[in-house]
Parts: structure tokens; C-alpha cells; sequence
């Protein structure tokens, strides 16, 4: 998880092998060469306002964590300040993997980026998520 100047560093991504990019926000987002035409990205534009739609997104972006991680990659997950639309991407992909609640996943986010704060609206969708995963566990 990091900010956008991590993200377009090419000091970052060889150093941490990075194979996929999830960027959370609108714009260009400038990634290193150093990937190749191999390095796989996910791009969700949206902005980091508690009205945003996030929740939408919550499914597709579990997805592409989890086929990374499958495929022996190693993910980076972005936004422009590495706070609250990168976190909230992250704590939801623990939801969906580990069925941790939300502050299990918020917490777990927390204590290995303790500038991760999510905000209030992306809380709210992330407890939404949680609510739907939960029931389509039980059917």
C-alpha cells in the first residue's frame, strides 16, 4: 500500500518485484517502465470524498488482489496520499479472504500503515461489503 509517488517510482517496484498496480484515483497515474509489458494494473478512478461510490468496486479489486497473490505476484495497492481509498481496498480484500470484520480489517491495515484512515462514507460501503459477503456465505 503507498502513495502515488511510490507508485511512479521505479525505485519501488524493482525493489519490491512489483508485478500488479491497483490505482484508487482519477488522473494519470505514471508507472515505471521497469514492469514491462508483463506488469498487469487495475485502474478505479475515483476520488476520496465519503459520497464516492466504493463499494461497487469492492468485488473487482478483491479479485485482482487475490489472481496476483495467486499468481506468485507481488501488488501494489495506491492512491494519491496512501491514506483512505488504498486502505479501504486492502481491508475489503481481507474481508473477502479472511472474513475479518471491518475493524479486524481497518486494525490489520492500521498496524502495518499507521497513516491509513479511511474515511467516513468508505467505512460505511466497507461495512456494506461486509454485510454481503456475510450473506452470500450463509445461502
Amino acid at each position: 500500500m503507498s502513495d502515488l509517488s511510490a507508485a511512479e517510482s521505479a525505485k519501488t517496484h524493482v525493489s519490491l518485484g512489483i508485478t500488479h498496480v491497483l490505482s484508487v484515483m482519477p488522473g494519470n497515474v505514471l508507472l515505471p517502465k521497469t514492469g514491462g509489458p508483463s506488469l498487469k494494473t487495475l485502474q478505479i478512478p475515483i476520488r476520496d470524498t465519503p459520497f464516492e461510490e466504493l463499494a461497487a468496486h469492492l468485488g473487482r479489486t478483491s479479485a485482482f488482489i487475490a489472481d496476483a497473490l495467486c499468481a506468485r505476484g507481488s501488488v501494489l495497492v495506491h492512491c494519491v496520499q496512501g491514506m483512505s481509498r488504498s486502505a479501504s481496498v486492502v481491508a475489503a480484500y481481507l474481508m473477502a479472504t479472511k472474513g475479518w470484520s471491518v475493524r479486524e480489517a481497518v486494525d490489520f491495515v492500521r498496524s502495518r500503515c499507521s497513516t491509513a484512515q479511511p474515511n467516513s462514507g468508505f467505512l460505511s460501503q466497507l461495512q456494506e461489503y461486509y454485510d454481503a459477503l456475510r450473506q452470500r456465505a450463509a445461502r
